[in-house]
């Protein structure tokens, strides 16, 4: 979705009759955010630029509520999403070992994107898996009870796609 494309109306849905216009394009701006990192990994700047200016609401505003929610992101970040749950669980089943071992094999450290933009690295407080312990999503793909070699076939899996 470009945000020339965006219409206000549809997003919003039935309660666009009880709503003023200030609330109907602040209403579907998560909707927009939405689609914009889906297209583009990530909300790129001008991208969030120009849709405050469709809107009218002031770019200050919009990376407000952009920034509000840990699910949006202000830089590109790779193909695939590695995170490392490093939860109680997790941590005491060895996941400091897991996360080494992977930023090893890629270069990287946690919160960072390959050169090529292959992966991302994050870690996690709890994936919910703890019965699995240690725990990796790769993609939100989870790969439970790591040892060294499973470690080898999440690598192998992120260099794969």
């Amino acid at each position: 979705m470009s945000v020339a494309e965006l219409n206000v109306d549809e997003k919003i849905g039935n309660v666009k009759d009880v709503l003023t216009e200030a609330q109907k394009k602040r209403g579907v701006l998560i909707h927009a955010f939405q689609s914009i990192q889906k297209e583009h990994n990530y909300l790129p700047e001008d991208v969030l630029n120009a849709l405050g200016k469709k809107l009218n609401i002031p770019l200050s505003e919009v990376y407000s509520t952009a920034s509000f929610y840990k699910h949006f992101y202000f830089k590109p970040r790779g193909r695939n999403v590695v995170c490392v749950c490093v939860g109680t669980a997790c941590h005491v089943r060895g996941a400091s070992k897991v996360l080494e071992k992977i930023e090893e094999s890629f270069g990287i450290k946690e919160g960072e994107t390959t050169a090529d933009m292959a992966m991302t690295l994050e870690t996690v407080g709890c994936v919910g898996c703890c019965g699995l312990a240690p725990v990796v999503t790769v993609n939100e793909e989870v790969v439970g009870d790591l040892n060294p070699k499973k470690v080898a076939e999440v690598i192998k899996m992120v260099e794969e796609k």
